[in-house]
């Protein structure tokens, strides 16, 4: 059809049938008119919120410009594909010490590749039915605001852990956009509805939430284990715990997440153990197995020293065990400088903990031969009668 015998409205129900159909969870429609959020985006940088993500400030205001992304752009479709996993075992895998936390959203298959295959399919089907149009798919794959444009496409309100937060699903979704230049109409933004909860600011173990909606990705244990390839700082790396890949904290918390879906995609379904594995089975892996058991992972693209290095910051933080000990040290002459550091800081944490258990069986041990002592002497004052 010719743009002017096009019924854009009637194209919209369309477009949200077709990704129903490929697996969207919600499709929405926005303008793309993100100036408002240019002064906050500014502000983050100058601050360094980004820590080591070069890319975050390399381009800038074209995060809250979409037409300097992709020309000719006039509309976003935002989509959203529910990821929580049957049984995520959330709770129980973040108490027990010895075994890998991965954020939930990575236990599965790279969403990446998934989300962006079925935006193509969508941007095929809308070109069947228009006779000029041209679109772009991206999933975390271009400078643009991507929670602000599915606020705008009504998918959602950006909450205060900056997270989008869905009134009757929650937020353990993943987002995608096509850019295209076709009028659709554009949909409703969403209202916010935090209210007074601070929940997701509290509960942050490291406090990277430095203000309503302001995340310090440098104190972020997600960039902390993901986005940095250097050194973690000494500070944050016990309150880590056994977090190796990701955080889910601040989802967890989120009372809206009573509302969450269930996942309908198989693809999303944990590989590899990875929602009940210990540590000492990962860290025991080499490189080959790494890059063999993360195929098609989201995990992968940290590479194999960010993967030891985490896993040591959390042997270090489990309970003393002294299997862990001797795998530390078993890795430690082979590992390159960055992952020997953490090693040897796993290493004097796990020395500490056998120190402390040492004292306190030895003042136990102490405490037993002054009782029976008191006990001895006791019996020898009483009658012999008694």
């Amino acid at each position: 059809m010719t743009s002017t015998q096009i019924n854009y409205q009637e194209l919209a129900e369309k477009i949200k049938l077709w990704g129903q159909e490929l697996g969207f969870s919600q499709v929405g429609f926005s303008d793309i008119d993100l100036s408002s959020h240019e002064q906050a985006l500014t502000l983050w940088l100058e601050n360094n919120y980004h820590g080591e993500m070069d890319y975050m400030a390399k381009h800038g205001l074209m995060r809250a410009r979409a037409q300097e992304l992709v020309e000719g752009t006039t509309r976003v479709i935002s989509v959203r594909m529910d990821y929580l996993p049957t049984d995520a075992k959330f709770a129980r895998t973040l108490k027990q010490k010895d075994h890998a936390y991965i954020s939930r959203y990575a236990l599965g298959r790279d969403y990446h590749k998934l989300i962006r295959k079925r935006l193509k399919q969508l941007g095929d089907k809308i070109s069947e039915y228009c006779e000029n149009f041209n679109f772009r798919p991206f999933v975390d794959s271009a400078p643009i605001l991507e929670r602000p444009l599915a606020e705008k496409a009504g998918l959602g309100w950006v909450g205060k852990h900056s997270l989008l937060i869905n009134k009757n699903a929650g937020s353990w979704f993943f987002l995608g956009e096509l850019l295209v230049d076709i009028p659709l109409p554009i949909n409703e933004k969403s209202t916010n509805e935090c209210g007074n909860c601070v929940s997701c600011i509290k509960i942050c173990p490291t406090q990277a939430i430095v203000a309503p909606y302001v995340v310090d990705a440098r104190r972020c244990i997600s960039y902390l284990t993901i986005e940095l390839r250097d050194a973690i700082p000494e500070e944050f790396r016990p309150l880590i715990g056994n977090r190796i890949y990701g955080c889910d904290d601040c989802q967890l918390i989120c009372p809206w997440n009573k509302f969450a879906k269930i996942t309908a995609e198989d693809d999303f379904s944990p590989r590899q153990s990875f929602d009940d594995v210990e540590l000492l089975t990962l860290f025991n892996w080499d490189e080959k197995s790494f890059l063999s058991k993360t195929e098609g992972s989201a995990i992968r693209r940290i590479g194999f020293q960010s993967w030891q290095r985490n896993i040591a910051v959390a042997l270090g933080n489990a309970s003393y065990n002294e299997a862990n000990i001797q795998a530390l040290k078993h890795n430690l002459p082979n590992a390159q400088a960055m992952v020997a550091e953490h090693i040897e800081w796993a290493i004097a944490q796990q020395l500490t903990k056998l120190a402390a258990i040492t004292k306190q069986q030895a003042q136990q041990e102490k405490n037993q031969r002054l009782t029976a002592r008191l006990i001895r002497s006791v019996e020898k004052g009483l009658p012999r009668d008694a």
